[in-house]
């Protein structure tokens, strides 16, 4: 990136009814680039009183605009338009999205281009919602109608801000919601970049606003106000049980996509390479701030001394550096705080397990968020690094011995989000999927993400689903029409 672009710190205020509009407290917050601690924007700071402002725009856009009368094939023709622009705009895109998280620039260039796709996914989609007839024993006509469930408001995380945001918008938009979207506070910038694109498209003001700001501000109003009907959350487990809780109060429909501690089986016979390989992607791409990390490394014993070499071996040709640089294989954590967290687990670790490789700060970088990628092995199950989820490049690397202890250790978890299984026996692959109590589950790979594909877990990672015909449902409600076709009074009097 050029020094004169490094230079300047550009201010953004909240995005409302399709203009730019400060903050009422007139507060702003800086936002930094990771690698170098630098502040490189500052952002206006959304009190309760500015989430109002946004969610009546977006009831008004929903409840009186033109947006009720667009039909499912204009809004695929404006979707369609945003993600050309997204495109034609990718390399921008994927500058600001690494300068702001961290990651490697080869990474946040695959997510930009996954950014329009998902947009592309979602435009064809829009026109292809179907009701159904009902057959009822009566002379009458009983179908249902699918409606959008209104006001969405939609707060995403900081490890994948746009793609995350797309994730949400693209299938709300497509179902006829408007929405307030509320970015992290770490990484707001690439969600902001693109917010007058949406009026440009030829989306009504008001049909996508975006207020910035702490969580426990501006999130947890947009989650409290009553004229949100839906909340749609990406994070942690503990905000997510917060959400729940207030959403209660409104009775809002709720989908949550949290946390994960996923296990990657590893059984004798696997092909060997890949099997490491995809143990090490699992752990260590985008730095470890991966919901469905595969951090619980799990080994058949008959080849665990070997794979725990093998790992730490591959593990010592990962290049950390600067995140523009394309060689780059791992950049900084997003932020201070996240890297005091992860720093916090290390020294858990090194009491609960051994340590193969990293443990620390990597001493070539004098400034930035750096962790080395770390393998503990020999962990116990029941240790915090093997039940907690760090969100870093920390592998607990756990052995097994035999398919049944393998599903009861991979079982063992408050969470469910994904897995992976890696061997050649089709048989004992099939055997293992369906025992796993995940809402993912990767066979000889892992992380391999689609928009065709549901995402979503069991247990404490979370209800609904996003992707795929399944992310659409969730922005719909289900009306039943009656219509009776005979003539005959009811006669009950």
């Amino acid at each position: 990136m050029s020094s004169s672009v490094k230079t300047v710190v550009r201010a953004y205020q909240n995005y409302v009814n399709g203009q730019w509009v400060k903050s009422s407290s007139g507060e702003m917050f800086p936002v930094y680039d990771p690698s170098t601690e630098e502040v490189i924007a500052q952002v206006a700071s959304a009190n309760a009183a500015d989430v109002d402002q946004a969610v009546k725009a977006a009831r008004s856009a929903f409840d009186s605009g033109p947006w009720p009368q667009t039909s499912a094939a204009e809004r695929g023709r404006l979707l369609y338009k945003l993600a050309e622009k997204i495109r034609q705009n990718a390399a921008h895109l994927a500058e600001i999205e690494c300068r702001n998280t961290g990651k490697p620039i080869v990474e946040a260039e695959y997510d930009i281009a996954d950014v329009a796709t998902c947009y592309e996914y979602y435009a064809g989609l829009a026109n292809k919602v179907l009701g159904h007839v009902n057959p009822v024993p009566a002379n009458a006509l009983s179908f249902t109608l699918r409606e959008p469930v209104g006001v969405a408001g939609q707060i995403i995380p900081w490890n994948y801000p746009l793609l995350m945001a797309a994730w949400k918008l693209a299938p709300a938009l497509a179902a006829g919601c408007t929405c307030v979207l509320k970015p992290a506070e770490q990484t707001p910038l690439t969600a902001l970049e693109i917010a007058p694109w949406f009026e440009e498209a030829g989306f009504p003001p008001g049909v996508v606003n975006i207020v910035n700001g702490m969580g426990e501000i501006a999130g947890a109003a947009l989650v409290a106000h009553p004229g949100v009907d839906k909340i749609a959350f990406t994070g942690s487990a503990a905000v997510g049980k917060v959400i729940v809780k207030s959403a209660a109060d409104t009775l809002k429909r709720v989908t949550l996509e949290l946390g994960g501690k996923s296990p990657n089986i590893f059984f004798e016979g696997a092909d060997w390479e890949a099997a490491v390989d995809g143990a090490l992607f699992g752990v260590f791409i985008n730095q470890g701030e991966v919901c469905s990390a595969g951090s619980r490394i799990l080994v058949e014993k008959k080849i665990y001394s070997k794979f725990v070499e093998s790992m730490t071996e591959k593990a010592k040709r990962i290049k950390l550096g600067a995140p523009m640089e394309r060689e780059t294989k791992m950049g900084p954590l997003v932020s201070k705080e996240q890297y005091d967290r992860v720093s916090s687990y290390l020294e858990i670790g090194k009491k609960e397990a051994k340590v193969a490789i990293g443990g620390g700060r990597p001493k070539q970088f004098g400034k930035g968020y750096y962790v080395e990628p770390t393998i503990f092995y020999d962990v116990e199950n029941s240790a915090r690094i093997a039940r907690e989820e760090i969100f870093g490049p920390v592998a607990s690397v756990i052995p097994f011995d035999g398919e049944g202890e393998a599903i009861r250790i991979a079982n063992d978890t408050p969470y469910g989000l994904a897995a992976a299984v890696w061997t050649r026996d089709i048989f004992k692959a099939f055997r293992v999927v369906k025992a796993l109590r995940v809402g993912i589950v990767w066979v000889n790979h892992m992380q391999p993400t689609y928009v065709e594909a549901p995402w979503g877990g069991y247990k404490q990672s979370g209800f609904g689903r996003e992707l795929g015909p399944w992310g659409l449902e969730e922005y719909f409600e289900t009306k039943q029409v009656f219509v009776n076709l005979d003539e005959t009074p009811i006669g009950w009097y």
